[in-house]
């Protein structure tokens, strides 16, 4: 037996029993998205007193073509206009983003402030100054392209009726899922993501994570564990990690929902998931010591943070399957290249069927989208292996916001309602 076949024993090991690992919380999630029987809209209602107070922050920089529609679904949100502020922080934008805040605040100057700064290093910073200047019981995040539906600070008030609870993710949906064969792949990714993957986790009692935008945490949690790292790109998932570090609850609330603008090029993809890769990848390694701490949470906490490097691990498996193949005929690593090839088949056809039947609305045209999941997995792999190279050569860190167009393509965009 040569080195690569053992090389390659191990790294179908690792990649299949992370895959296997997955497959009961992706049908966890399924299940109860079947059921809908966490739908916290037909519990008892909250008097109004009782009603915490929200901090909605908005990191804002060059948004001036979405941020309107922001701001106003914020303010036609159903919840008492005095339980809420609207904090805008303006992070030295060169368009009319300064002009759009100010036109808000001349009309609602009780609800709106604007915090200004010169350019900082991305949107760490611009949470950690809003803070200071914010007074709600919940520190509410939603980025400038968000448009949240009318009861989302309802019925995230709901859901943090329970103390147990110390950060809220809820759902976000694709504004321009029909844009192209890229926006729908990625409104099919986002619909499996949260109601499948994130929605099982709940389900179990395993790692939720924090995802960036409508997301929610209590005030006094973060007073306690400090504010968000500004050494890291993914703030949100480094946060996640300190949380659960210190045995904190995060809950995943599928009725919490908001719509946002994904990519629409690849070039865009490219920017933001190399930012969110190498930002994930950061994180695995700064908190790899949590499982020295031994819980099913904890264990699950790395399994996920490790998510990045077991793509990496597959398109390597993948790349040496053929020199198996073709030096160990007859061998038992044969045996176990061909289940680990099928094996991949068949977790990306299920996770195909499972965007498929999470995503609203369900058309049967959509199955025709299913062959092309090899090639998005593949360019997500690329995108993996890329931001790798970036931590490994030093490449110095930057955070670049997304560009974005306010393209809105989804028909059904606020009328959908909480079923899916």
């Amino acid at each position: 037996m040569n080195l690569a076949a053992v090389f390659a024993a191990v790294l179908f090991a690792v990649v299949y029993s992370w895959t296997f690992y997955n497959l009961p919380v992706l049908v966890a999630g399924i299940r109860d998205f079947h059921r809908r029987k966490k739908q916290v809209s037909g519990s008892k209602p909250v008097a109004e007193k009782d009603l915490p107070t929200f901090s909605v922050v908005v990191p804002a920089k060059n948004e001036e073509v979405v941020l309107p529609r922001l701001l106003n679904a914020l303010l036609s949100q159903n919840y008492p206009k005095e339980k809420f502020e609207v904090i805008v922080v303006e992070d030295g934008s060169t368009d009319g983003t300064l002009d759009v805040c100010k036109s808000f605040v001349k009309d609602l100057r009780t609800q709106i402030k604007i915090v200004r700064g010169e350019d900082s290093n991305g949107k760490p910073s611009a949470l950690n100054r809003a803070l200071g200047v914010s007074r709600g019981d919940i520190v509410a995040i939603f980025d400038a392209d968000n448009i949240p539906e009318p009861d989302t600070l309802a019925n995230a008030a709901r859901h943090f009726q329970d103390g147990s609870i110390v950060a809220l993710q809820g759902r976000t949906l694709t504004v321009n899922s029909d844009a192209n064969m890229l926006t729908k792949f990625v409104s099919y990714e986002e619909a499996a993501w949260f109601e499948g993957y994130m929605r099982g986790k709940d389900c179990l009692d395993l790692f939720v994570h924090l995802k960036g935008s409508c997301q929610f945490i209590r005030r006094r949690t973060l007073e306690s564990i400090g504010r968000w790292s500004e050494k890291h790109l993914s703030e949100d998932l480094e946060m996640s990690a300190r949380l659960v570090k210190k045995g904190l609850r995060i809950r995943y609330a599928s009725d919490v929902r908001s719509w946002q603008e994904c990519p629409e090029t690849l070039a865009k993809m490219f920017r933001q998931r190399i930012r969110w890769y190498r930002g994930a990848m950061e994180v695995a390694l700064n908190y790899g010591r949590l499982v020295r701490r031994p819980s099913w949470k904890i264990l699950d906490a790395e399994i996920t943070l490790f998510g990045p490097f077991i793509l990496i691990a597959s398109l390597l498996s993948y790349v040496i399957s053929p020199l198996i193949l073709g030096s160990l005929s007859g061998t038992i690593l044969l045996a176990v290249t061909l289940a680990g090839w099928i094996s991949l088949t068949a977790s990306l056809v299920v996770g195909a069927l499972a965007l498929v039947y999470v995503a609203k609305p369900k058309r049967k045209r959509d199955v025709l989208w299913l062959p092309f999941i090899y090639a998005y997995w593949s360019f997500q792999v690329v995108l993996a292996c890329w931001a790798l190279m970036k931590i490994v050569f030093r490449v110095p860190k930057e955070w670049k916001k997304t560009s974005k167009t306010g393209t809105v393509t989804a028909a059904n965009t606020l009328s959908q309602g909480s079923d899916s």
